[in-house]
């Protein structure tokens, strides 16, 4: 997840955990828990307000040389997680050494309404205090949940095509959001992922997007792009590039472009007051871009 979402997201985020006491989080969820009783629906971990919810890691599996995929379980076996298409959820922890506690939104990867578990892909950073203290968790160990972070509020089929542009850990929200519009048999939108990474190894999930474009080859296509390919790569060599996304993205008046990655290449893609980014210059509008 980029430092742009963090800085976006955090902000409504830290609000609410400021603005509420541990007393008013167990008083919401107990409300909450009432609520879903009453109505027969399926218990929400997460809703509107904080949670507070320290779930223990059922199991850590390494993906690559710095990516865990993790799984938390749910208070419940029948509790889902409560979030819609481009939330995240705000972490808390106090890694051993540092001064003050740490806050990091992660994405889900796993299906938003599976019960009982959380699933997430965590890059560790040599320097990310939140990233290594969850890499050292091992099973049994539990991690504290805040709040949900609502992001992008999604309409099936109000884009005919949207493209995902990603980078990096900055695949997580993307992958969600293609996941959730390729299991709703409603939404017809047509996707296209531009994923850059550093190495081959760092393409994460290209087995679940791989399935996608065989399940789904008119409406799905994923492009990747490594900077630092091995000799016998099968995978077109460099960055994501003006020329690329010239070539694949779409241009229909009402697509929309997302775009989650390092801040040096959010802003080469977006820009910033002063300079117009590499979207602008193809000509799609401000209004056309959103930043996860």
């Amino acid at each position: 997840m980029s430092f742009t979402l963090l800085s976006t997201r955090l902000s409504r985020g830290v609000t609410g955990v400021a603005a509420a006491s541990a007393g008013a989080g167990l008083y919401y969820t107990y409300m909450r828990n009432v609520v879903h009783a009453d109505s027969g629906a399926p218990k929400r971990a997460f809703g509107n307000g904080p949670a507070f919810l320290s779930l223990e890691l059922e199991s850590s599996e390494a993906v690559n040389h710095n990516t865990k995929r993790l799984r938390f379980k749910l208070p419940e076996p029948d509790t889902v997680s409560g979030l819609t298409l481009t939330s995240a959820l705000l972490t808390f922890s106090w890694p051993k050494g540092s001064i003050l506690p740490v806050l990091r939104p992660y994405t889900l990867i796993n299906d938003l309404d599976e019960p009982g578990v959380l699933e997430f892909l965590v890059k560790r950073y040599p320097n990310g205090k939140q990233s290594t203290h969850i890499h050292s968790l091992q099973p049994g160990d539990s991690l504290r949940f805040i709040t949900r972070l609502p992001g992008y509020s999604w309409q099936p089929n109000k884009h005919s095509e949207i493209m995902l542009i990603a980078g990096g850990a900055g695949i997580t929200p993307a992958y969600q959001l293609i996941r959730g519009i390729l299991q709703n048999p409603d939404d017809q939108t047509k996707i296209t992922l531009v994923f850059g990474v550093n190495t081959d190894a760092d393409l994460l999930l290209k087995k679940e997007f791989d399935d996608y474009q065989t399940r789904f080859p008119s409406r799905f296509q994923a492009i990747y792009t490594v900077s630092h390919p091995t000799n016998d790569s099968p995978f077109r060599k460099g960055y994501v590039s003006k020329d690329l996304l010239k070539e694949v993205g779409p241009h229909s008046e009402d697509c929309k472009v997302f775009v989650c990655g390092p801040p040096p290449m959010e802003e080469s893609l977006v820009g910033g007051k002063r300079k117009p980014g590499i979207l602008e210059e193809l000509g799609y509008r401000k209004d056309q871009i959103h930043k996860f």
